[in-house]
């Protein structure tokens, strides 16, 4: 009895085998449409809970920028006060030296206070503005670490040069080579120099380049001024401290008076001294942090931020600086990168756009940070918002923001949650359709479809890096059925997927093509399936639409064709013409496209292939069921190919016999009456097929009974006991082992949803063609199981194929209609056998009567 069983409720209801489902999504690690048995929501719902749980107890991570806010605010507190003593001292001097003792003040004294008065007070209130000079040094950084994301470009240059030199003729010349190359190595420059070249705005000055003398560019500009200032604010610090210390070590005050005066001048030059000093300590403390144990590169380093993270450390360290210095000391302790890069983003400013990007993009695909910083930008609105407009930006001076806009939502969109919020915001998904770029070149024959291809790398522009970025959104936003239905309504887009799916025999065939191109079939193969198996009454819209595009269907034959050297591009292909099978229409555009099933057939019998790509080699036996199923005119097809004899010998294969049974059976069961002739010689498979069906559990026993119905169709009485005979095991065990396969599925099973269908055929046929068997079910106590099953039946058992949870391809005979059909042939039996006996007790009456006459 089935495993599942033992849980079962003793009512009526049916239950759903819902661990038998768990069980073959964990052995195949897939969550997609599952043809041939239906699929509930429970799956993804347990896998999502699982990653939650997982997520949530991962340990926390000290984020390394807790240094620079907690060095913030101790350069915040020590300058504070320095700030508040000499704020102090500065009162101290105008109310009680220069309001009360300025007439009686020595003459050194009054010059040694005015000095320091005019030096500490403009250091004072001229701290604030050191700190606005200090940020410009960190606005433009354009040029900074631009060859890091150049290298994503390079690549793609670098194809095409290589290309180019290969088909250099030969012939050329040595110097006219040379030429050729530094030709191509000043145009190259000159490209790279472009694209350096920063973005001026053209109604404003950049900050850091604003001449603030008008013949003084090169030293007095924004950029130099944070440099002065800094040590004019260390001479003005030291001076008053030399000042300080010569009148308190001398004491020289000029003659006394009564009026407190020596008293009141040691505390003004205490005051300025302890202040001075406070200065130069936080300068000492800042410059053993910075400059000796290196803290700003060491929070790089620990953030993964590059060579270019240094100016985003800067600017992050003297912002929360700022805010510590110019507001409470706590208001820096607040900041954090993330939120920082957040708020850079949705700035008008290109440098500071650029900051926020790349901090973003870092943290977003960092093993250690990610988890938290997509949660914090997931619960943000409007920086998602943000991130899908940049995907419009077509600048090629906002390139790097662009990609890095498009690699932040590839990985937010990985969490459910974000990618329903993602599709719904407006514009979305024509937003992502910007990022993919399609090329077509046509020359002479334009309507050929071997003239319509993809240029994948352009030398200036680095699409294929965005078509990559593209399709992966894609991807990862097509795992929610409801979003495919988006995807299809956004115009232009589906077919953008499909042109991607584009190779030509050359690339294909060749091990040396670019892995780009590979890739990017690849993806746009792995989102068609997506969409092509999405259930509902979107999912049959979009595989109408899919199909009816002149292309796709020629698109996956060459993958067939010419993909043996990338197997996992023709096992994404088949799933994709499975999918698409589903429909009628789309099932006899795949049939009649020329090739296609001579492909699919040649892959499945192909035993040559790999043992690491089997698996292509049973997509191909599911493709090729699927398109025979309730196709008259596919299964002709098939039959005019003469593959019987392969697909009977697949039968003893432990790799194919699941799909040769179901192709088999389909051929037997929609070919029509006019095919007999070409079905007849599948008898040959009887002794295997019921081998297995004495032997087998599960999804194959279903099969090989399924077959099993549909093939002994064609024998004849005499065949059929030959048949038994060869097989060495007589038909009183073939009854016994389907009353037990009803006995232990009592209840309809996800995993072999027919198997209690089949075996209900597979006893009527042999109850039609040997009376004898009728009395060997009636013994073995069919009746009582029929009736059970009439108790039992579900929708469940009334389709050959599901998508999703929807049953498709609806039985023409229902399950209760075997049922009574059976219970009728057993009803027959009995009332032949009471018939038989009457008879002969009335003989046996009337020979009594007539002896008894005799005596």
């Amino acid at each position: 009895m089935d495993t599942g069983t033992s849980n079962m409720e003793s009512e009526g209801n049916v239950h759903l085998q819902i661990s038998e489902l768990n069980a073959r999504l964990s052995e195949t690690g897939s969550v997609g449409p599952i043809i041939f048995e239906p699929q509930t929501c429970s799956v993804e719902t347990n896998n999502s809970s699982t990653a939650n749980s997982v997520s949530q107890t991962r340990p926390a991570i000290r984020a390394p920028e807790k240094k620079l806010t907690l060095f913030a605010l101790r350069l915040a507190v020590l300058e504070k006060a320095a700030s508040g003593i000499g704020t102090l001292g500065f009162i101290w001097a105008t109310v009680v030296l220069l309001g009360g003792f300025a007439i009686t003040l020595d003459k050194t004294d009054f010059w040694f206070i005015s000095v320091i008065l005019l030096i500490e007070g403009t250091r004072i209130f001229s701290r604030s503005l050191e700190l606005e000079w200090q940020h410009q040094v960190t606005w433009s950084i354009t040029d900074v670490g631009i060859n890091n994301f150049r290298a994503i470009k390079s690549s793609s240059s670098l194809i095409f040069r290589t290309v180019k030199k290969f088909f250099r003729p030969i012939f050329h010349s040595r110097k006219a080579s040379q030429r050729s190359r530094e030709i191509s190595g000043m145009t190259r420059q000159a490209s790279r120099r472009i694209w350096d070249q920063k973005k001026m705005p053209t109604r404003r000055w950049t900050s850091s380049e604003v001449p603030l003398l008008p013949y003084a560019k090169l030293v007095f500009i924004s950029r130099n001024v944070s440099k002065v200032s800094y040590w004019l604010q260390l001479a003005s610090a030291t001076s008053c401290v030399v000042l300080s210390m010569i009148k308190l070590i001398l004491q020289n005050y000029g003659e006394m008076d009564k009026n407190n005066r020596k008293s009141a001048l040691i505390i003004f030059y205490s005051l300025s001294l302890a202040e001075a000093l406070l200065f130069l300590l936080e300068k000492a403390y800042w410059e053993w942090k910075v400059s000796v144990r290196r803290l700003l590169d060491e929070v790089n380093k620990e953030c993964d931020l590059g060579q270019s993270g240094m100016i985003s450390i800067k600017r992050f360290f003297y912002d929360a600086y700022s805010k510590c210095v110019n507001g409470s000391i706590f208001d820096g302790m607040k900041m954090d990168m993330v939120t920082f890069a957040m708020e850079l983003l949705d700035s008008n400013s290109q440098d500071e756009q650029l900051i926020g990007a790349r901090i973003l993009r870092k943290f977003a695909t960092s093993k250690v940070f990610s988890d938290d910083t997509l949660q914090k930008i997931g619960i943000n609105l409007s920086v998602m918002e943000r991130l899908v407009e940049m995907l419009n930006w077509k600048d090629p001076h906002e390139e790097e923001i662009r990609y890095s806009a498009a690699e932040i939502l590839s990985k937010l969109a990985e969490k459910n949650h974000n990618s329903l919020q993602i599709a719904g915001i407006p514009g979305a998904m024509e937003s992502i359709s910007c990022l993919l770029h399609v090329s077509r070149s046509h020359g002479g024959a334009t309507d050929e479809i071997s003239e319509k291809r993809i240029i994948f790398d352009n030398e200036n522009y680095g699409s294929w890096a965005f078509n990559h970025l593209g399709l992966l959104i894609l991807k990862k936003l097509a795992r929610d059925h409801d979003i495919c239905g988006k995807i299809g309504d956004t115009s232009g887009l589906l077919l953008k997927i499909i042109d991607f799916m584009s190779a030509e025999e050359r690339v294909l065939t060749d091990s040396t093509a670019a892995s780009s191109q590979i890739l990017t079939v690849k993806r746009s193969l792995q989102v068609l399936k997506m969409l092509a198996g999405t259930a509902g009454a979107a999912g049959k819209q979009l595989r109408k639409e899919i199909s009816e595009i002149v292309f796709t269907i020629s698109y996956i034959r060459d993958i067939l064709r010419y993909g043996k050297k990338h197997p996992e591009l023709q096992m994404l292909a088949i799933e994709v013409l499975t999918s698409l099978a589903i429909e009628e229409d789309a099932m006899e555009r795949i049939a009649s496209t020329g090739g296609v099933l001579k492909e699919l057939l040649d892959i499945f019998f192909n035993e040559e292939m790999h043992e690491n790509w089997s698996h292509v080699r049973v997509a191909a036996g599911e493709a090729l069921s699927m398109l025979v199923l309730e196709s008259k005119n596919d299964c002709k097809r098939i039959l005019k190919l003469r593959m019987n004899q392969k697909l009977v010998k697949a039968l003893e294969s432990p790799l194919l016999q699941i799909n040769a049974a179901r192709i088999l059976r389909n051929l037997c069961t929609y070919s029509g009456k006019d095919c007999f002739e070409e079905l007849k010689g599948l008898s040959d498979a009887g002794p295997a097929v019921l081998e297995a069906i004495m032997k087998d559990e599960n999804k194959l026993l279903e099969v090989m009974v399924g077959v099993a119905a549909c093939i002994f169709k064609f024998m004849s009485s005499q065949e059929a006991s030959n048949m038994f005979k060869r097989a060495q095991f007589p038909e009183s065990d073939l009854a016994y082992k389907l009353v037990q396969i009803l006995k232990n599925y009592q209840y309809p099973s996800i995993k072999v949803p027919n198997i209690r269908r089949y075996a209900i055929e597979l006893a009527i046929w042999m109850m039609k063609n040997n009376k004898a068997n009728n009395l060997t079910f009636a013994r073995l106590g069919m009746e009582r199981v029929l009736e059970s099953i009439l108790d039992t039946t579900s929708e469940l058992e009334s389709f050959s194929i599901f998508c999703g949870t929807i049953g498709l391809c609806r039985h023409s005979i229902t399950i209760q209609i075997l049922v009574e059909t059976a219970m009728k042939l057993l009803a027959e039996k009995k009332s032949a056998a009471k018939q038989q006996r009457s008879t002969k007790k009335s003989s046996t009456t009337a020979m009594s009567n007539n002896l008894l006459e005799h005596l």
